[in-house]
């Protein structure tokens, strides 16, 4: 064993650190904003990962660094995914994602913005005065290194994506769609004005790479269901019409 190995080994894994800082969700929109980016992401993934490798974090922290207490070394994403990772660690939950014991670097954050969004934006450096803080904005950008990072305000209506070109993050522009392409996933980012889970508002969702709508869960179910009647539909019409010409269907 190498004196690295030796040093990460000692380090407090995600069962060590603590899952929550104490904080809460806002707003009653945050909750079904993030079950809507997964519920309809998620076949994607799973075509991308035939494997089932993959993590998605919804409102839990990143750890980047050891600090006292410990949860000054984490950003609280409000969702993020990192590819080519096992969703359980040895069979149990993730409480958190720790950089220095899972190496991989998520591949997208996705903030919300509740209050001005100074947060989501604040690109204070802890080289440069108070050691125990950091802007969310320079986490990502220079610590843990996100290829994308996404800030959403659903008061604007309006989603602002940032991409690691060298060492710093480039404000990318929509496409002819007003959507956001992300290459490695082959999915847009845009706004849709919806309904979903009794609320009518600008909800943050994806898009295929041909402009497609990509479906939750449930309207993936009402899809089916509206398909299987359609058949039914078909088969009894056809039905009456073969009895309209005397012939019985069972023969």
């Amino acid at each position: 064993m190498t004196v690295a190995q030796s040093s990460t080994l000692s380090l407090p894994d995600h069962t060590q650190l603590p899952e929550s800082d104490g904080s809460f969700v806002k707003n009653f929109q945050e909750h079904p904003q993030s079950l809507l980016l997964t519920s309809s992401i998620s076949p994607i993934l799973d075509r991308l990962h035939p494997d089932r490798h993959y993590a998605i974090g919804q409102d839990c922290g990143i750890y980047w660094r050891l600090t006292d207490p410990p949860e000054r070394g984490a950003a609280a994403s409000d969702w993020f995914y990192v590819p080519n990772v096992p969703p359980l660690l040895e069979g149990e939950r993730r409480r958190s994602y720790v950089l220095w014991k899972e190496i991989i670097a998520p591949l997208i954050a996705i903030e919300f913005v509740s209050g001005d969004g100074a947060e989501e934006h604040d690109r204070t450096s802890p080289l440069a005065g108070d050691q125990s803080k950091a802007g969310k904005f320079w986490v990502y950008e220079q610590a843990i290194r996100m290829p994308f990072y996404a800030i959403y305000e659903v008061e604007k209506a309006a989603v602002e994506l940032y991409e690691l070109i060298g060492n710093h993050y480039q404000q990318c522009r929509p496409n002819e769609r007003g959507n956001y392409p992300i290459p490695p996933l082959g999915v847009e980012l845009g706004i849709w004005q919806g309904e979903y889970m009794n609320q009518h508002l600008p909800w943050l969702r994806w898009w295929d790479d041909a402009g497609n709508l990509l479906p939750t869960g449930e309207e993936r179910a009402d899809t089916a269901e509206q398909r299987a009647e359609t058949a039914e539909q078909r088969v009894e019409r056809l039905t009456a019409q073969l009895r309209a010409m005397g012939v019985e269907p069972e023969a």
